[in-house]
C-alpha cells in the first residue's frame, strides 16, 4: 500500500482486524489484573482427565507419607521416630536416602504406555517436592538432583521424551516454591519475607531453567511456605511465561503461587487437595486426588484398604467433569523406578471404562443440570459437536427400568442410546420433564462396561 493516506488505512485494517493481517499477541502485565484475564488455552479443559506422579527421595522411606522430612525431623511424630529408630544407624540423615533413590528399573517408555493407556489427556511429574531434590540435574541444586546423587540420570528429559514420543499426552511439571529446610528459605522467613535470597537464587531459576529446558504444557505448582506472591515474584515469571517463554501459547497454570492466591488467581482453581465442590463454578478447576487414601507418594506401609477402588474412580471422574473440572488422579512409584501394580491396574481399568464412554467425558462441557433430582448417583454432561446430553449413572438398577428426572424429551424426536451398545432404547416421557428408561436386559458378559455406564440423550431439553 502506497501514497498519500497508505498509513491510515492501514492503521485502519489493523484495527478492524481483517483477515490475512497479522494480529498483534496480547502482552500480558505483572499483575493479577492482566495475568488472570488470560484465556485458558483450549486443550486443558477437553482433556478432563490427567496423572500426576509424586516421585522423589520421600520413595525411599517410602512410610507414612511424603511429608516424612518434616514429620520425622521438625514435627518428631512418634511413628517415625519410631520408624528411623528401628530400621536406620544412629546419626543417619534425610539426606542420607538421597544415593538410595536408585530408579534401577525406571522404564520411561513403560510408563508411557501405562499412561497412554489409562486415558488421561496429561500427566504432571513432581520435578521437585519440598525436600528440595530436583529430578532434573539443576545447575541451581548442586549435588541434590537426581542428575548428581542416586539414578545419576535426568529423570524428568526421560519421561517427557517417551512422552511426548509414544503418546498423545500433554506434558506437565509440579514445582515446590519452597524448600522446608533450605537455609535461604529460612533466613528469608525468620526476616518475615523481607529478603528474598530464596527466589532469587533458586527457586525462581529453577522455573526458568525447567520452562526453557523441558517446555512442560503444565505448570503446576505448590509450597508457598505462608509468604506471599511479592515474596515470589509470581507475578512477574508468569508475565513471562505468558508473554516470552518458548510455551506462552499452550501452558496452563494452576492457582499455587504465594499465599493468599490459592483460589483466587492463576488459570485454573485448585482451591485444596481433592477439591470436589460438587457445582459447578465460574472458573476452570481441578480436583487433584489420590489413589491411595493417605499418601501423595509412595507407601511400604499401606494396606490394600487404603487405596481407592475402581468405582470410586469413575465417580469422581463423572462427578468432577459434570461440573466442569478436570481430574488429576495421583499415583507413588517406588524408589526404584516402578510403578506398582495396585496403580497400574487402577489405571488400566480407568482407560478401559474411557474406552467406552470417553464421549461422555473428553471435550465436554456442564449441562444445565449436573446430576440428577430423582435418581442418586447420575451425573450429566454435555457434547456440544452432536448437541447430545451424557446421563452417566453408576448403578444398574435391578428392575431394567432408569428414571431420570431432569431431561425434557420430545416425543418422535429424542433418541437414546447406551455407549457401547448398539440398538436404541426405549423410553417414556414423565410429563414436562423427566423420562424413564428401558434398559437391555444384558449378562454381566453382555455388558458394554463396568463400574458405570453412559446413557447418549439426542434432541433433549
Amino acid at each position: 500500500m502506497s501514497g498519500p493516506g497508505g498509513g491510515a488505512a492501514l492503521a485502519l485494517l489493523l484495527l478492524l482486524g481483517l483477515p490475512g493481517l497479522p494480529q498483534a499477541r496480547p502482552r500480558y502485565q505483572p499483575t493479577w489484573g492482566s495475568l488472570d484475564a488470560r484465556p485458558l488455552p483450549a486443550w486443558f479443559d477437553e482433556a478432563k482427565f490427567g496423572v500426576f506422579i509424586h516421585w522423589g527421595v520421600f520413595s525411599v522411606p517410602s512410610f507414612g507419607s511424603e511429608w516424612f522430612w518434616w514429620y520425622w525431623q521438625k514435627e518428631k511424630r512418634e511413628p517415625y521416630v519410631k520408624f528411623m529408630d528401628a530400621n536406620y544407624p544412629p546419626g543417619f540423615s534425610y539426606e542420607d536416602f538421597g544415593p538410595l533413590f536408585t530408579a534401577e528399573f525406571f522404564d520411561p517408555n513403560q510408563w508411557a504406555d501405562i499412561l497412554k493407556a489409562s486415558g488421561a489427556k496429561y500427566v504432571v511429574l513432581t520435578s521437585k517436592h519440598h525436600e528440595g531434590f530436583t529430578l532434573w540435574g539443576s545447575k541451581y541444586s548442586w549435588n541434590w538432583n537426581a542428575v548428581d546423587v542416586g539414578p545419576k540420570r535426568d529423570l524428568v528429559a526421560e519421561l517427557a521424551t517417551s512422552v511426548r514420543n509414544r503418546t498423545d499426552l500433554h506434558f506437565g511439571l509440579y514445582h515446590s516454591l519452597f524448600e522446608w529446610f533450605n537455609p535461604l528459605f529460612l533466613e528469608d522467613a525468620t526476616n518475615a519475607f523481607n529478603t528474598s535470597k530464596f527466589p532469587t537464587s533458586k527457586s525462581l531459576p529453577e522455573l526458568y531453567e525447567i520452562v526453557t529446558k523441558y517446555q512442560p504444557e503444565i505448570i503446576w505448582s505448590d509450597g508457598d511456605g505462608n509468604a506471599p506472591d511479592t515474596y515470589w515474584n509470581s507475578t512477574g515469571f508468569l508475565a513471562w511465561l505468558y508473554n516470552d517463554s518458548p510455551v506462552r501459547d499452550t501452558v496452563v497454570t494452576n492457582d499455587r503461587w504465594g499465599a493468599g492466591s490459592i483460589c483466587a488467581h492463576g488459570g485454573f482453581y485448585t482451591c485444596s487437595d481433592r477439591y470436589n465442590p460438587g457445582r459447578l463454578l465460574p472458573r476452570k478447576w481441578e480436583n487433584c486426588m489420590t489413589i491411595d487414601r493417605g499418601s501423595w507418594g509412595y507407601r511400604r506401609d499401606a494396606r490394600l484398604r487404603d487405596y481407592l477402588p475402581i468405582e470410586d474412580l469413575v465417580k469422581q471422574l463423572a462427578e468432577t467433569v459434570s461440573c466442569g473440572g478436570n481430574l488429576l488422579m495421583n499415583i507413588g512409584p517406588t524408589h526404584d523406578g516402578r510403578i506398582a501394580a495396585v496403580f497400574e491396574e487402577r489405571l488400566r481399568q480407568v482407560g478401559s471404562w474411557l474406552g467406552v464412554n470417553g464421549e461422555a467425558i473428553y471435550g465436554t462441557k456442564p449441562w444445565r443440570a449436573q446430576n440428577d433430582t430423582v435418581t442418586p448417583g447420575v451425573w450429566y454432561t454435555f457434547t456440544p459437536k452432536e448437541g447430545k446430553v451424557n446421563a452417566i449413572f453408576l448403578n444398574w438398577p435391578i428392575s431394567g427400568i432408569l428414571e431420570l428426572g431432569e431431561p425434557r424429551a420430545k416425543p418422535g424426536e429424542t433418541q437414546v442410546k447406551l455407549a457401547g451398545y448398539r440398538e436404541l432404547l426405549k423410553w417414556v416421557a414423565l410429563g414436562e420433564k423427566g423420562m424413564v428408561i428401558a434398559l437391555p436386559q444384558l449378562t454381566p458378559q453382555q455388558m458394554p462396561c463396568q463400574w458405570g455406564w453412559t446413557l447418549q440423550l439426542t434432541d433433549v431439553d
